[in-house]
């Protein structure tokens, strides 16, 4: 819970990093609709017809979806897909579920890669193509300038965000304030726009032009995209800022504009060509293309500051291999710089502009990744009320049942834009599917293989009576809890000593994001000097096992750096032909455990300590 003193801070941050990607969504959603790759007649009808359904989306898809039902489901504060999947994997356990639950989490995770390579493209595009409106001349330069901007964008990642980060706050609430301004100005002027309030008029258009209103949804998606974050994000601000943020601010501005940009068309339909840019006079266009791209590099920072999140958690969670991560703040844990997931999106990003040239063939990539995702988070969802919340089966097929409605209209709609772009998010989408779930497969067959060689530790401890013991403490790093680290045995074989402690190390990552330093550290005395050590982790955590180490002296055991070894064993995969893995697979996984970062660095272990044998495995 945070303190009634905190709100306000904590509303404001909310405004700048979570409200981003949906708050830049006027620049383009609109002009889409009407004017996209399946225009609609900008008739007063039909305006009218679509204001209702972008407000109704809104509400049932981010107001009620989100903020109302999924939010609930936090895992101890966090939120997001492989959260979510973390937070019920026990439950499902008991009724034979996990791995339909797992293969969703996984997808719904594979999906928002997607999602953040096209958010910072399209969004940064749309507002630089402002340029176009302030002069068609400019046109030439809309591409150099949008590419300029995202690369110095991913260029300061590496430098952190926490002194950019206090300004988002402040400069989002003035972007929605502008948005509030120029819609209300605009319906001040035609009032009678504000009767689309009334879902008839979005039920008329869906009965009298089913087609059309069936084509416009790949496209009214667009309003809604970014809703996912309000939960992804909420375990850096909690649930009531986001809530209050939400309905006392973002919401109505956003309604404003989007009847604002309705109003201007019902008077001028030639604004269609970019109705959010026309719903300023000519003097303002300047200040108001700066203004919305400075809004949408923010967007675009929180995007890439959500993957750098994704992939930490996805390696805690044996998704990924080690990766090197950064942080790139000494106070706030949560602001990290994953370098290789950095540029990764950046040359995916640049790939997206220059392929796809403008924000409306851009809007055809979009929508995809998003609505998968939500159709996802509701199947999850569904599980959370069945299995958690213990709802009666009858409130869960009526909720969950009409969210899935609304769910499969948009997803079904926006398959129709794969042969125009949709088949990127698609292919990112299933590429990174792959990676998580060979890497996951991978680890598990190498799990066995190790146990297979490995011998008991009772067994192994009646056998050294005789062998010769050093002084220090050596520090073996393994895998499992049971058996003898293949490391030692290496040791023992060649080297022939065993020093006088000797630590197995185990990390374990457990299903919720932080573990309270009480019940991290769990320490076994055994036979021979040895002892057990079990460290846990929350995937929100990064390990630190000096740091664990020193912990130990509440079990009365110390330790010196200087008179302690660590023993890595690193594992040389050796693809074969077995039923156990595919052969391309299993070179992929070869591929991934060569090119992982360190155990010596992702542990934090001082590196004149070590002593890494080498292993070889098939798999």
């Amino acid at each position: 819970m945070h303190s009634r003193q905190a709100v306000p801070a904590l509303t404001v941050g909310a405004i700048g990093v979570v409200f981003g990607d949906i708050g830049t969504s006027p620049l383009y959603a609109m002009k889409e609709i009407f004017n996209g790759h399946h225009p609609i007649p900008v008739t007063p009808e039909n305006i009218l017809g679509i204001l209702s359904m972008v407000f109704w989306s809104i509400m049932v898809m981010v107001s009620i979806k989100y903020v109302a039902i999924i939010m609930r489901a936090d895992n101890r504060g966090e939120g997001g897909s492989l959260a979510l999947l973390a937070l019920i994997t026990d439950r499902a356990k008991s009724s034979g579920l996990t791995w339909i639950v797992t293969l969703l989490g996984i997808f719904a995770a594979a999906l928002f890669y997607g999602d953040s390579m096209i958010t910072p493209a399209i969004s940064v595009l749309s507002a630089v193509e402002g340029l176009e409106v302030i002069a068609p001349s400019l046109k030439p330069y809309v591409i150099p300038v949008t590419l300029g901007i995202l690369t110095g964008l991913f260029v300061i990642q590496k430098r952190g965000t926490g002194a950019v980060g206090m300004l988002f706050g402040p400069i989002m609430i003035l972007w929605f304030a502008l948005l509030g301004i120029l819609g209300a100005m605009e319906v001040a002027h035609n009032p009678g726009v504000l009767a689309a309030l009334n879902p008839l008029y979005a039920i008329n258009f869906i009965n009298t032009h089913s087609g059309l209103a069936f084509l416009a949804l790949g496209s009214v998606v667009l309003a809604v995209t970014g809703g996912e974050a309000l939960y992804t994000d909420m375990g850096h601000f909690g649930p009531f800022p986001i809530r209050l943020a939400w309905f006392a601010f973002a919401l109505p501005t956003l309604v404003l504009n989007y009847f604002g940009q309705g109003a201007l068309l019902l008077s001028e339909p030639q604004a269609i060509a970019s109705p959010f840019y026309h719903l300023a006079p000519d003097w303002a266009l300047v200040p108001l293309v700066t203004m919305a791209t400075v809004a949408t590099v923010i967007a675009s920072q929180a995007v890439i500051s959500g993957a750098f999140s994704v992939a930490r958690q996805a390696i805690q969670m044996g998704f990924l291999p080690r990766m090197l991560i950064v942080h790139t703040s000494g106070k706030a844990k949560g602001q990290i710089y994953v370098p290789f997931t950095n540029w990764t999106l950046y040359l995916a990003v640049v790939a997206l502009v220059i392929g796809f040239g403008n924000s409306s063939n851009l809007a055809a990539a979009y929508g995809i990744a998003v609505t998968g995702t939500m159709l996802i988070d509701t199947v999850l969802i569904a599980f959370v009320m069945v299995l958690m919340w213990r709802w009666h089966w009858s409130i869960v097929a009526l909720v969950a049942g009409s969210l899935l409605i609304f769910d499969l209209a948009f997803f079904s709609s926006n398959i129709l834009k794969i042969p125009a772009g949709g088949w990127f998010p698609i292919l990112i989408g299933l590429a990174s599917f792959t990676v998580l779930t060979t890497w996951r497969r991978g680890r598990k067959l190498v799990g066995e293989e190790m146990a297979k060689q490995s011998i008991p530790i009772h067994a192994f401890l009646d056998s050294i009576f005789d062998v010769h013991r050093v002084h220090g403490t050596a520090v073996f790093m393994t895998s499992t809890k049971e058996g003898v680290p293949a490391a030692l045995l290496h040791n023992l074989k060649h080297n022939q000593v065993l020093h006088e402690r000797v630590v197995l190390v185990t990390v374990q990552t457990t299903e919720a994001p932080n573990v309270l330093e009480h019940d991290r550290i769990y320490l076994h005395q055994m036979q021979q000097g040895f002892i057990r050590l079990i460290i846990r982790y929350g995937f929100m955590e990064d390990p630190d096992i000096p740091g664990a180490l020193m912990s130990c002296k509440r079990f009365g055991e110390s330790f010196d750096l200087m008179e302690t070894t660590f023993y890595l064993s690193r594992e040389t995969i050796v693809p074969t032909l077995t039923r156990n893995m595919t052969c391309l697979r299993a070179r992929l996984f070869a591929l991934m455990s060569k090119n992982a970062t360190s155990a010596t660095e992702f542990f934090k272990i001082p590196t004149g300590r070590v002593v890494e044998l080498g292993t070889q495995l098939e798999i």
